[in-house]
C-alpha cells in the first residue's frame, strides 16, 4: 500500500490514494500506520476518495491516530490540496490555482498562494450548543464547567468538529496535557472535544496550543486555530485578520463578517514516500 508522509505546520498526515476504490483503512490500521515508534507516524490518516460531484477534484477522508473518524482537518485539507496538485503533474495533467474539495465537513475552495502556501475556505463556525454539539448549555459568549474541582471558562464553537477554547495568560505553562483530557471526558461533551489554549499577545496575534481528540497534543490545529481566532475576533479580544503561533508553525485566519466563512492559509508540505508492507 503506497502512503505520502504530508505535514501543514507540524500537524502531520499519512497520504492514501483510495481512488481506486479501495476500502478505508480500519481502526486497527489507521493505529498501526499512526504508531511513531512501529509505524509510519502521524496525528491523522487523509484518505483521497473519488468526487462525487464532477465539479469537485476530490473526497477526503479523516482517520484520528487512534482509529477514530474525525469531521473536519484544516491542516489536512491543504495537504490534500497539494498532493492532488502534485499527482495531476506527475500523470502529465495540471489543476489551476484554484479548485475544489470535499471534506465530511463540506466542500472547500483552495487556493495556491506561491508553491507552497495553501489559502483555505474552511466554512462557517457554528456556535450554537447544539451543532457544537455542547450538552446541558444555553447558547451565551462564555461557558464555565466544573472539572477535577475547578471551574474551567470557555468558549464553544463547531468547525465542522467540535472545539472548546479557553483563555490563558502563558500558553507556555498551560495545563494541557492535564486539563485537556479531562475537558475532553466531561460529559457536557458528548461527541468529545479539542480543546485549545489560546494567549492573545496583541490585537494581531495570537498563541495556541491543542489537545486534540483521538490525538492529543499535537504541533498544528487548522479547525483550531480557525476556532480560537473567531472566538476572540467575538470577544473583541483581536482584529478580523490574526495569525495564530502554534508549536509547529503560524497559520492566517481571516474572518470579515459574523455571517461570512473563515479563511485559512498555511503551508503544506510533503515529507516522504514508501509502501505499507501489510
Amino acid at each position: 500500500m503506497r502512503f505520502t508522509k504530508m505535514h501543514g505546520a507540524g500537524n502531520d498526515f499519512v497520504v492514501l490514494d483510495l481512488r481506486d476504490g479501495r476500502d478505508a483503512p480500519s481502526p486497527a490500521l489507521c493505529r498501526a500506520l499512526a504508531d511513531r515508534h512501529t509505524g509510519v507516524g502521524c496525528d491523522q490518516i487523509l484518505t483521497i476518495e473519488r468526487a462525487d460531484d464532477a465539479s469537485v477534484v476530490a473526497r477526503y477522508g479523516i482517520f484520528n491516530a487512534d482509529g477514530s473518524r474525525a469531521g473536519q482537518c484544516g491542516n489536512g485539507a491543504r495537504c490534500v490540496a497539494a498532493w492532488l496538485r502534485r499527482d495531476a503533474a506527475s500523470r502529465g495533467s495540471s489543476l489551476p490555482e484554484r479548485f475544489d474539495v470535499t471534506s465530511p465537513a463540506g466542500r472547500h475552495a483552495v487556493e495556491f498562494i506561491g508553491d507552497d502556501r495553501v489559502r483555505l475556505d474552511m466554512g462557517r463556525p457554528r456556535f450554537a450548543p447544539a451543532d457544537v454539539p455542547l450538552a446541558g448549555f444555553d447558547a451565551a459568549d462564555e461557558y464555565v464547567l466544573r472539572v477535577d474541582d475547578r471551574d474551567v471558562r470557555f468558549s464553544a464553537a463547531s468547525m465542522g468538529n467540535p472545539h472548546a477554547v479557553i483563555r490563558v495568560d502563558d500558553v507556555d505553562i498551560a495545563p494541557v496535557d492535564t486539563l485537556g483530557p479531562a475537558v475532553q471526558r466531561d460529559p457536557a461533551f458528548p461527541d468529545s472535544v479539542n480543546v485549545g489554549f489560546v494567549q492573545v499577545v496583541d490585537r494581531g496575534h495570537l498563541r495556541l496550543r491543542v489537545y486534540e481528540r483521538g490525538v492529543g497534543e499535537t504541533l498544528a490545529c487548522g479547525s483550531g486555530a480557525c476556532a480560537a481566532a473567531v472566538t476572540a475576533m467575538r470577544r473583541g479580544w483581536v482584529e478580523r485578520a490574526v495569525d495564530v503561533a502554534l508549536p509547529g508553525g503560524t497559520l492566517r485566519i481571516e474572518w470579515p463578517s459574523d455571517d461570512g466563512s473563515v479563511a485559512m492559509t498555511g503551508p503544506a508540505a510533503f515529507v516522504f514516500e514508501g509502501d505499507w508492507l501489510e
